[in-house]
């Protein structure tokens, strides 16, 4: 089963491999994006309401383009990498590249549970291969975000 951080790792491979970056500067920038879209899942679960944006976001329901979890991602990944970098007009394009990031993430979790839509649980099935009860979602849930219960 691949975890949260496997699929934003190959969802930021997939929408930066059309992208030039500097080799001396291309694990920064990718590992960046991905802590970014990874950071801004993390805030958002935290927040009154998040669970159920970040559901919306990663089963397509929600546009990712205009979702403030891929505006906070924008931010944190401005902020802590490309400020930092002086990339000019690449800046630009990477920065731009986060809602790309945050698309390929959604649409990609399937009804799991044979309820007849997708939910939490068929999330964190598909993530951790786990099911059943609000313990272990919550359990499943705080793990997938770096947070034990």
């Amino acid at each position: 089963m691949a975890s949260i951080n496997d699929l934003i790792l190959k969802q930021v491979q997939s929408a930066t491999s059309g992208v030039n970056i500097p080799a001396d500067i291309k694990n920064k920038v990718l590992g960046g994006l991905s802590d970014s879209v990874l950071g801004s899942l993390t805030q958002t679960a935290a927040k009154a309401g998040g669970l159920d944006q970040i559901k919306n976001l990663l089963t397509g329901k929600a546009d990712a383009a205009s979702s403030p979890i891929t505006a906070l991602a924008g931010k944190l990944f401005d902020k802590n990498i490309l400020s930092k970098l002086n990339l000019g007009a690449l800046a630009g394009t990477l920065k731009g590249l986060v809602p790309k990031v945050m698309a390929g993430l959604g649409g990609i979790f399937k009804d799991q549970d044979g309820d007849g839509d997708v939910d939490l649980n068929d999330i964190l099935m598909s993530l951790k291969g786990k099911s059943g009860g609000a313990a272990s979602i919550l359990g499943a849930l705080g793990g997938l975000f770096g947070k034990r219960r």
